[in-house]
């Protein structure tokens, strides 16, 4: 029998996350590291954990490089969510694009995503040629569509076929303006 090895670290790491009912008395404290060689391997298990598509090595090793731009969020020491970013340059307007952003499920709704977000609008504040944010949404995913418009984000475009081996298999294209 075979066994897939992103699957069952999926498993794995899903089995030690599991927490119910996740509760806050008083302060979160939700902190933001590096992403590095020595913890990618998580950040590898948390994106098998939320997303429904598998990253290939080149892609976490292109995250180990990425510097400001891929953090992790830490609750109490627990890697509980991530963001990647690059930085495009399309028909000389320079865009921050987010390749990931991604909470898992116990811990949502306690400021992680929006922590993250602040960071990737942080780095636009310090490069004010950075015209726009952007990224791709699946065309179901009602809560990624509900956080990203809290925070201004429009629907600017919709592209068919744009995942592969899931479905729906169209993205919604999102942006926000910044540096205006």
């Amino acid at each position: 029998m075979v066994v897939n090895k992103d699957k069952l670290m999926q498993q794995e790491f899903e089995q030690k996350c599991r927490i119910e009912n996740v509760r806050c008395a008083g302060r979160c404290d939700i902190e933001l590291g590096d992403i590095t060689k020595h913890n990618v391997m998580q950040l590898k298990r948390l994106n098998l954990a939320v997303f429904p598509i598998c990253y290939n090595e080149k892609f976490y090793k292109e995250v180990i490089n990425a510097g400001e731009l891929a953090k992790l969020a830490y609750f109490n020491d627990i890697i509980v969510g991530g963001v990647y970013c690059r930085i495009d340059n399309v028909d000389g307007i320079k865009k921050l694009y987010i390749m990931t952003l991604g909470t898992l499920a116990p811990y949502r709704r306690f400021g992680v995503g929006t922590l993250l977000l602040e960071h990737v609008f942080s780095l636009c504040e310090k490069d004010p040629q950075i015209k726009c944010v952007t990224l791709h949404v699946q065309t179901n995913n009602e809560s990624a569509l509900s956080f990203y418009k809290k925070f201004d984000f429009k629907v600017s475009g919709r592209v068919d076929k744009y995942y592969k081996r899931i479905e729906p298999d169209d993205a919604f294209v999102l942006e926000k303006l910044v540096n205006q």
